[in-house]
């Protein structure tokens, strides 16, 4: 049996009395390695991305309960102040070229793609039910070197500010929906929804020219009533001390504060009348390009009568971008004109029932199959009525169509509706049309009430006797 004995260093053989011979060819020429001085080594790459210029650390810590292949996750708690440092390395990437002041803008969008969606409906159903009540909020007496910030009534997810690169910068966030506000059920517990908390810095610029975009980074989060947080924290750490050491590799290692990642700019209403989003912003998971409230009702500029009352026209399959955002305006689907906004009428045709349902929730779904389907309308009633033709020229105004039978279809089954019909079928003003009969059993007239009107009888034909009156002076109508 051998034993390893533990000798101190000095009693261990040199090199010299292993190996007789020369000094010099047992050591190597020293490697002209960078640690004994500040050179970089030649033909190189390193291994590690660049340094941004712009870096903003939340101080919270993440979640050790996420596996490896997944982005980090931080738990907040509703209503706290939490500190982003906002921090600028001036020696990379210009940043000393830079304007004294900077712009940013944080805001608080769903990560879910099923949210994304329907942000615009989730985001006033909980202004509804929370009036007066702001998503994310600036804590401005602790923050530190955070100038002008702005948090506007229209934007409740949104607040901008502007800062000094030079000097030291902490924003402190107050995170006011907890994310289980926006699950079905809403009971409270560990299943809500992911959040991300993004911020984009721009240099500003003159105000005919939009601001120069800089840097954008983004974390995901989820909020927790009041100690939430902290619990929930700790129940994921206990969780993973359980498991045994093999397991806990496929799991995140869990730190203090949380380092923005990069990502896109968020889209903003004023680079343009409309900016494209590419397939990932609607498919990837981990991509930032949310979809927002406020900025999805913004439309591109065309105006179209509103007043004139003209009947829906199809999409043509041939419409180009522009013309299927202003057959989305037209058929009230504004909300929906950033998420489509590279759909032309050959794209928006080609999505299934199912695909609209996804896009525009369950409501906005179906009606927008069926507007771009051009499902036929069936109305309550339908009538065909012609006019006299042995009548006096004198007695009313001619009418060309005079003899044929013609449609007339009742949605609402009143006397009224069905006056107006054929007042503007026979060409006579309306307000001069007092009584309106149906000739009964008989050869009685019978005054036609909503009641009478409800009764007739579906794909009935008439034909309609005008009676010229004097006091009033005016006509009667008879169905005969």
């Amino acid at each position: 049996m051998l034993f390893w004995h533990n000798q101190p260093e000095h009693l261990w053989p040199s090199p010299g009395e292993l190996y007789p011979g020369p000094t010099s060819s047992l050591l190597r020429e020293p490697l002209p390695l960078p640690y004994l001085k500040q050179e970089e080594v030649p033909n190189i790459p390193s291994e590690e991305p660049p340094c941004p210029a712009l870096q903003y650390v939340l101080c919270a810590a993440t979640s050790p309960a996420v596996k490896q292949q997944e982005e980090a996750l931080t738990y907040l708690n509703q209503g706290q102040s939490y500190e982003v440092q906002m921090l600028c390395n001036s020696k990379v990437g210009g940043a000393s070229q830079w304007p004294q002041l900077l712009k940013s803008v944080a805001r608080v969008v769903f990560h879910d793609r099923r949210l994304q969606y329907t942000e615009q409906q989730q985001l006033d159903g909980w202004r509804w039910s929370r009036p007066g009540d702001r998503i994310l909020d600036i804590d401005v007496p602790l923050s530190v070197g955070v100038i002008e910030p702005q948090m506007l009534p229209s934007q409740l997810n949104t607040v901008e500010f502007h800062w000094d690169p030079t000097k030291r910068t902490s924003l402190f966030l107050q995170v006011h929906c907890i994310s289980t506000e926006f699950t079905p059920r809403k009971k409270g517990g560990e299943k809500g929804v992911p959040f991300r908390l993004q911020i984009d810095t721009f240099k500003p610029s003159d105000k005919e020219l939009p601001p120069e975009h800089l840097h954008s980074a983004g974390c995901l989060i989820k909020v927790f009533k009041p100690k939430g947080a902290d619990r929930k924290l700790k129940t994921d750490r206990e969780k993973i001390e359980k498991q045994p050491l093999h397991e806990r590799d496929k799991y995140q290692t869990a730190c203090e504060s949380t380092v923005f990642v990069e990502c896109s700019p968020w889209p903003e209403p004023s680079a343009g009348p409309y900016l494209p989003l590419s397939p990932l912003a609607l498919t990837s998971p981990h991509s930032c390009k949310h979809l927002s409230p406020e900025r999805l009702c913004y439309s591109p500029p065309f105006v179209f009568d509103t007043l004139g009352g003209s009947p829906a026209e199809d999409l043509n399959p041939g419409a180009s971008i522009l013309e299927t955002q202003q057959w989305l305006h037209r058929h009230r689907f504004s909300s929906y004109c950033r998420m489509l906004a590279n759909f032309s009428g050959t794209d928006l045709l080609k999505l299934t029932r199912q695909d609209l349902i996804q896009i525009c929730g369950a409501a906005d779904g179906i009606r927008l199959f069926n507007t771009l389907r051009a499902r036929p309308i069936r109305h309550r009633l339908t009538l065909y009525v012609a006019q006299e033709a042995s009548r006096q020229e004198h007695e009313v105004p001619k009418n060309p169509d005079s003899g044929f039978y013609q449609e007339i279809s009742l949605d609402e089954l009143s006397a009224v509706e069905l006056m107006g019909k054929l007042a503007e079928l026979l060409a006579l003003p309306a307000n001069q049309i007092h009584r309106l009969f149906h000739q009964g059993p008989g050869g009685i007239l019978i005054l036609l009430s909503d009641q009478v009107v409800q009764n007739l009888k579906d794909e009935s034909y008439f034909v309609a006797v005008v009676k010229k009156v004097q006091n009033p002076d005016g006509y009667y109508l008879v169905l005969t």
